[in-house]
């Protein structure tokens, strides 16, 4: 190994060509490099996984929710009558079927009619024609046609009703195909129901909060829904006014109005 020396009396300093004596820069080297990496991915890793860099602060303040439900049920009596009648008749020929039903349908609605009811609450809902066979033999064999008309009649006056029914199957109709009570404006009775309901789902929600004993702060969010169920019965004095006619018994109508409230606690 060669050496150096200095001729001073200071102590003797030497150094050396050797290869080992630079692993000690390179070292210094390679730390600051990771340094930096690091720091990079600190900065940068956040902006591109699109999350926060800062952890969250576990001690704010968090929202605290109790969640019920309420029900709201306002029975009422309905104040309309949906009625659907028809003819529906049989001929040899399209256009024998065809001029005999609208004989018969025109005397029904006419019949309708003056039992008070307003053309406007008279509407055709179907029209059929098919054709008709006789299957008893070998083949089938082609015996005529059938022709149905069909209409629903709004009646506003329920009293009339049986009357409605009665002259309409005077008339020609052979077929009554279904009767519907319902309210024509339901949207007062779903309100005084919807009222109900919060009543409902508030007055749970203080015995709940009141247990625990906290409070309640405010709502955070409310969900609706509503339907109207119709109640049968029997109504004898309707059927006593009615007597001699078809029998009809309007029953009732429930406005049903179903929510799930959340309100804040604290």
């Amino acid at each position: 190994m060669d050496e150096i020396r200095k001729s001073t009396g200071d102590p003797q300093v030497s150094t050396s060509n050797d290869s080992h004596a630079g692993l000690p820069t390179f070292g210094k080297a390679l730390a600051l490099t990771a340094a930096v990496s690091l720091l990079v991915g600190l900065v940068v890793g956040p902006i591109i996984s699109g999350r926060p860099a800062v952890a969250a602060d576990p001690t704010s303040p968090t929202d605290h929710v109790v969640t019920v439900s309420g029900v709201g049920d306002v029975s009422v009596a309905p104040d309309v009558a949906d009625v659907v009648i028809g003819v529906q008749i049989t001929r040899p020929t399209v256009a024998e079927a065809q001029s005999a039903a609208s004989t018969s349908m025109n005397a029904v609605v006419a019949a309708i009619k003056k039992n008070g009811v307003d053309p406007k609450d008279i509407t055709t809902v179907n029209l059929n024609l098919s054709p008709v066979y006789d299957y008893s033999g070998s083949t089938s064999r082609l015996t005529g046609y059938m022709y149905s008309n069909t209409v629903k009649v709004t009646v506003r006056d329920l009293t009339k009703v049986p009357a409605i029914v009665d002259d309409s199957t005077a008339a020609g109709a052979t077929t009554i195909q279904g009767i519907a009570f319902r309210l024509d404006n339901p949207k007062t009775v779903a309100a005084q129901a919807r009222q109900l309901a919060m009543q409902d789902a508030r007055a749970k929600a203080d015995a709940l909060v009141g247990s625990a004993g906290v409070s309640i702060k405010g709502v955070a969010a409310i969900t609706e829904t509503t339907s109207n169920t119709p109640v049968y019965y029997s109504s004898q004095a309707y059927m006593d006014k009615a007597a001699g006619s078809t029998p009809i018994q309007t029953g009732t109508t429930d406005i049903i109005v179903n929510v799930t409230v959340s309100y804040l606690i604290g």
